[in-house]
């Protein structure tokens, strides 16, 4: 690349041969940052009402700024139209790198872990304010997915060394995330430095309790008891595969922790044989128990899928490395760490170009991915291409899941008819294959649409229902998913008490292991908010600040306008008008309700 941006630390450009121009003016790398973060291409007017409604001619103040991008840009890049369209060619972007490149390159920066445009105050302009404070938030965030990516990354190719550096960072920048410091601990132990590990424990330990009020989680337990693994005697590929089918026969009857016991046996075992395509199934099939069956081992499981989409790669087993890459995927979407899911998973249906089951997969949990973002159009297209493969393969799990994703979809942008018809189809579909554990999450929906419907009786009925299921399986997500709709309820029928009682539930329950699915976690932060300014809380503000911090560091972009909305209740000068400008391209009738009225 010739030309290289900087909006890490302190903004700069950098050319590979010659002096790069430098900006005069901080609003010119103000305007360049938002040209290139902002999803849509936006006009004239609403680029010089964000930055320039000081000045005494905010077009031509525009125009200047615009005019000094292009001369610094050069034949690199174009700044044209209204909208205005920034085209870049032969061009490095440091934050774009972060979010979509491969880890190997994001670790390399030099201003990884720096704050997105450093120094660049601009005063007078409270909506921009509000904008990159949304933008540094989130680049914190993916600067935190990026290292410890690199750590699981390098700890599967043996990097232990460096993975431990990776991990270190990454716990710096958020001590209070149980999954880093599970990670950071795992590494300790398998470096054989027990007494690291378990002075990191007491350390996180000491952070959750003083910042959270909890005690760590399975996970960091799980990471305290990590081993060396010790080289296995030579093995029997025939007595291996034995042991991973009856692992895999125990987890499927429900002895879950036995059975991911006799697949970490395997997974050793398969490395004293000849066996490539063992070792890989016996990584994933582990990685798979991991996280679909055994809540709170999350970390460990992406370990083994790490290692099995190396030794895929290695290999050039295409089918494998699609398998192993959708999970990873898969953890990512669960963990808000979008634009790492959606790498993982468009590489996985490439990969798959075979195996329409994989791709059904993969393209079911990127359509996931983009209505958690509140990119309808995209989520719209790979959850209805996913049910269709499902369907056109014989499997109704997949299906259901992608009717229960439409389903909710529906039910967010009011189309409430549309959401019931796929809801009722998701909760058919799983009874009818015994899929038990995924019920409560369509039922529970389903009830919301009969609250939204007026029917407080009916809405009372479904979400007891899927409560109950939820407590039965022990499923943290749904319990809180479940609990939330009973919170409305509540406060539809003027038991505001207990509405405010069961949203604080609703968020511990699903946030009581360190594998949540954090976009709820923000759902119902949002119902919080709204109840909370309804009733005039005294807790409103903290949940709105959790909320933009939250909604803003994982980018879901319909919930960072909510929030800004909550803000602006509030009278935050700039959230108002951030909100119109951010949700001019979110396809969704109820949230364009909220500018209307």
């Amino acid at each position: 690349m010739s030309l290289t941006i900087h909006l890490l630390g302190r903004p700069r450009l950098e050319r590979s041969t010659g002096e790069a121009y430098r900006f005069r003016s901080r609003k010119s790398w103000a305007l360049l940052a938002f040209l290139i973060l902002n999803d849509h291409p936006p006009t004239r007017s609403q680029l010089a009402s964000l930055l320039f409604a000081d000045a005494d001619d905010p077009l031509r103040a525009l125009r200047w700024s615009l005019s000094e991008i292009r001369r610094g840009l050069g034949d690199e890049g174009s700044l044209d139209g209204d909208p205005v369209v920034l085209h870049l060619e032969d061009t490095a972007i440091d934050v774009r790198v972060v979010a979509r490149g491969s880890w190997q390159d994001a670790v390399g920066l030099p201003d990884l872990g720096a704050t997105l445009l450093d120094g660049v105050a601009i005063r007078g302009v409270p909506a921009f304010e509000s904008w990159l404070l949304s933008q540094q938030r989130h680049v914190a965030g993916t600067t935190e997915a990026i290292l410890h990516e690199a750590a699981i990354g390098s700890t599967s190719t043996g990097e232990t060394r460096a993975a431990l550096d990776y991990a270190i960072r990454a716990s710096t920048l958020s001590p209070t995330d149980e999954n880093h410091q599970a990670l950071l601990i795992r590494l300790y132990r398998l470096l054989g430095d027990d007494v690291a590990a378990e002075e990191q424990y007491r350390a996180c330990a000491r952070v959750l309790a003083a910042e959270l009020g909890i005690a760590p989680g399975p996970a960091v337990h799980a990471a305290l008891r990590e081993t060396r693994l010790r080289t296995a005697s030579p093995a029997d590929p025939a007595s291996v595969a034995a042991i991973l089918e009856a692992g895999s026969a125990a987890v499927a009857a429900g002895a879950v922790e036995a059975g991911v016991q006799s697949l970490r046996t395997a997974v050793r075992l398969a490395d004293a044989t000849d066996g490539t395509a063992l070792r890989i199934r016996s990584r994933v099939v582990l990685g798979e128990a991991l996280i679909h069956s055994l809540r709170g081992h999350d970390e460990e499981g992406m370990a083994a899928l790490h290692q099995a989409h190396a030794i895929a790669v290695e290999v050039g087993d295409a089918t494998a490395v699609a398998h192993a890459g959708a999970e990873l995927g898969y953890v990512d979407f669960l963990r808000a760490r979008y634009e790492r899911a959606e790498t993982w998973l468009t590489a996985a249906i490439t990969a798959a170009a075979g195996s329409a089951s994989i791709i059904a997969k993969a393209t079911g949990y990127l359509g996931s991915v983009e209505s958690d973002l509140g990119n309808y159009a995209g989520a719209l297209d790979h959850l209805a291409t996913a049910c269709d493969l499902a369907r056109a393969t014989g499997d109704p799990r997949r299906e259901a899941y992608g009717r229960s994703m439409l389903g909710r979809m529906a039910l967010l942008r009011g189309h409430l008819d549309l959401a019931a018809e796929h809801l009722d189809a998701s909760i058919a579909l799983a009874e009818g294959d015994h899929w038990l554990a995924l019920v409560p999450w369509p039922q529970a929906l389903r009830g919301e649409v009969q609250l939204a419907r007026g029917d407080t009786g009916g809405a009372t009925l479904l979400l007891d229902q899927a409560f109950a299921r939820a407590c039965q399986l022990g499923d943290p997500c749904w319990e809180g998913t479940a609990a939330r709709g009973l919170a409305m309820v509540a406060d539809a029928t003027d038991d505001h008490d207990r509405a405010f009682a069961l949203l604080a539930e609703a968020r511990t329950r699903c946030n009581r292991l360190a594998d949540p699915y954090v976009w709820l976690d923000c759902h119902i932060l949002d119902a919080q908010c709204e109840v909370g300014l309804r009733h005039g809380h005294v807790d409103t503000a903290h949940w709105i600040d959790a909320m933009q911090a939250l909604a803003a560091r994982t980018g879901m972009r319909e919930l960072i306008v909510r929030s800004l909305l909550h803000g602006a209740a509030l009278g935050h000068d700039g959230d108002a008008r951030a909100a119109a400008l951010m949700a001019a391209d979110i396809d969704n009738p109820l949230l364009h309700a909220r500018f209307d009225g």
